[in-house]
């Protein structure tokens, strides 16, 4: 770009996208910042997406150039928290030689992975800023609240979805003027949304239930605990009938246990189970549940943060299993029947992931930013 003779350079932002979970988070905030004249675009992808079978780096090339790759885990050897900490050493390596070869004025990355954090390591200590979106966030799971947390502390920008994130960053110590309360990019788009046609959904099983129960981090006794006492309230709320579409958990140490209670209900009630739906055809889905759309009204049940933006944003009855006290059959059940019950004077209007236009608000704030300031990268507690 050039302003009265002076040639300003587009600052290059590397997106780091490590799994299905958040790219469908980072894609809009991808366009914005492909589409706006003033940053540059590289994509970097890693991790989760190099697993069979979903390999869902396709889904990421079939949308953007892809800059450079990080294969991280190993799908052929051990699995567990001691492959992740493996996965992550490569990662962190991997992502220094990386971005010493694309050079990027800034690294950003999304969420509480062992990708973001590996990818925020190296960027950081190499002193290359990085932007933290969705820190601050409260999460579940193996490792979530303390690579979370850690990602935030090796940040340098950080772009919270909610007012409540933002003040837990700034509690960290943060620096108030790095902390923009711009809204969740899961939530852009969404008013563009349709509801899944019959035909699509037929080929799904006409789901009326859909479970997306992803490892929390317990001992493999209580996931698989877990794991059967939601699949036995959900036999004991069809009542015999199908309609029941069961979406594989993330690459996390604990899937296959999961998977493995999964594959038993699904084959002993005739349920439908994939791998993997596209992003678009998730959404579509969800709204056809929506309690806008009565004749196909539906049920999210699980842990998935899906749960708490997306499928709140559509109006989607959700049965959130972290939430109910004591997640017996019995309890789940009567969440189940109440969340199957509701109509659309149940289910609150707003929510507080923004107005969708989280990727328009990053990709303008970046571009305001002095990335080459060296006082940017000089991370001081804020108190």
């Amino acid at each position: 770009m050039s302003l009265g003779g002076i040639h300003h350079r587009a600052a290059r932002i590397a997106v780091v996208t490590g799994s299905r979970a958040e790219f469908g988070l980072l894609a809009p905030v991808m366009r914005a910042i492909r589409s706006h004249e003033s940053l540059e675009l590289l994509t970097v992808v890693a991790g989760a997406h190099y697993l069979m079978p979903a390999m869902t780096s396709r889904e990421v090339e079939s949308s953007f150039r892809v800059d450079a790759s990080v294969p991280m885990q190993n799908a052929e050897g051990p699995s567990g928290r001691a492959a992740d900490a493996v996965a992550l050493g490569r990662g962190v390596s991997g992502f220094a030689t990386t971005f010493g070869n694309l050079q990027p004025s800034a690294v950003v990355v999304l969420g509480d992975r062992i990708e973001a954090f590996a990818a925020a390591s190296a960027a950081s200590i190499a002193g290359t800023p990085v932007v933290h979106i969705h820190g601050g966030d409260r999460a579940e799971g193996i490792a979530d609240e303390a690579m979370r947390h850690a990602i935030t502390k090796l940040a340098h920008i950080h772009f919270a979805a909610t007012a409540s994130s933002a003040l837990r960053i700034i509690r960290m110590g943060e620096p108030a003027e790095r902390v923009h309360q711009v809204g969740s990019p899961a939530i852009d788009g969404l008013e563009h949304v349709e509801p899944m046609p019959d035909d699509g959904a037929r080929e799904l099983g006409d789901p009326r239930v859909v479970l997306l129960l992803h490892p929390a981090g317990l001992a493999p006794d209580a996931e698989r605990a877990t794991a059967r006492r939601v699949c036995e309230a959900i036999v004991q709320h069809r009542q015999g009938r199908s309609g029941v579409l069961v979406l594989s958990p993330n690459h996390d140490p604990g899937r296959g246990i999961i998977t493995e209670v999964f594959t038993m209900f699904t084959e002993s009630n005739a349920w439908r189970q994939v791998d993997h739906l596209p992003r678009a055809t998730f959404l579509s889905l969800l709204k056809r549940l929506s309690v806008t759309s009565p004749t196909t009204q539906g049920v999210l049940v699980g842990n998935s943060s899906a749960g708490l933006i997306e499928a709140a944003a559509l109006r989607v009855p959700v049965v959130n299993v972290l939430e109910c006290p004591d997640p017996n059959r019995s309890n789940l059940g009567s969440l189940l029947a109440r969340a199957g019950a509701m109509t659309t004077d149940d289910v609150p209007a707003s929510h507080p992931y923004g107005d969708g236009a989280a990727s328009r608000r990053i990709a303008d704030l970046l571009a305001g930013v002095d990335l080459a300031d060296e006082k940017l990268i000089r991370k001081r507690n804020s108190y």
